[in-house]
């Protein structure tokens, strides 16, 4: 069976102004970078046999600060990119509330219903973490993964490991920085070990 170390990004600057980074991006803040090497020393007795990590710089700036000088095999994978958030990219949350005030409301309240102007829903994103999670159970067996991507993936993951449905995408737990979570795989069936644990922040 697998355990899969699934963590978000750091804090960004653009996290700390409230801007939709989505597939544009922004680099690690001091409170990011601290968090994550914390984590690292949280995790440096865990033996990982690879890392898999969205692209994204601010993912790779994590991965770098919580691997440290350990030799772990190190892949990405675009289907562990944020959600596509199209339009909405580069703007603050006020800009977007005033801008896009229907589409705003239906992402936050009905999930389920939300159109991106111009990118993706979360109905796709849920398709290709499914795809994701099925390849890598087919290529590795057993042992731990250290999985590093973004909060709407995550949140999509808490979905799949509860057979949940869309309208509960924003139920707790919220994922902060640098929060981890373990996922025990095993034939398809998911189990959530341990729910966005901040315990090693500032």
């Amino acid at each position: 069976m697998l355990h899969l170390y699934v963590i978000r990004h750091g804090e960004t600057e653009w996290n700390k102004e409230k801007r939709s980074q989505g597939r544009l991006d922004s680099p690690l803040t001091d409170k990011g970078k601290e968090d994550a090497r914390s984590l690292g020393a949280r995790l440096q007795d865990t033996e990982f046999r690879q890392i898999i990590s969205s692209p994204s710089g601010r993912t790779m700036e994590t991965v770098r600060l919580v691997k440290g000088e350990r030799m772990i095999p190190l892949f990405t994978d675009e289907r562990l990119m944020e959600i596509d958030l199209g339009s909405w990219q580069g703007k603050t949350e006020n800009e977007i509330k005033s801008l896009y005030p229907e589409e705003f409301d239906t992402y936050w309240n009905k999930p389920e219903c939300y159109i991106s102007v111009g990118g993706e829903t979360f109905l796709q994103v849920q398709h290709r973490l499914m795809e994701f999670l099925d390849d890598l159970e087919k290529t590795v067996r057993d042992g731990n993964v250290l999985i590093v991507t973004h909060g709407v993936v995550i949140k999509t993951l808490y979905l799949l490991s509860r057979d949940s449905l869309l309208k509960h995408l924003w139920e707790p737990p919220f994922i902060h920085g640098t929060s981890l979570t373990i996922l025990k795989l095993d034939a398809g069936k998911k189990e959530l070990q341990l729910e966005a644990c901040v315990s090693h922040c500032s």
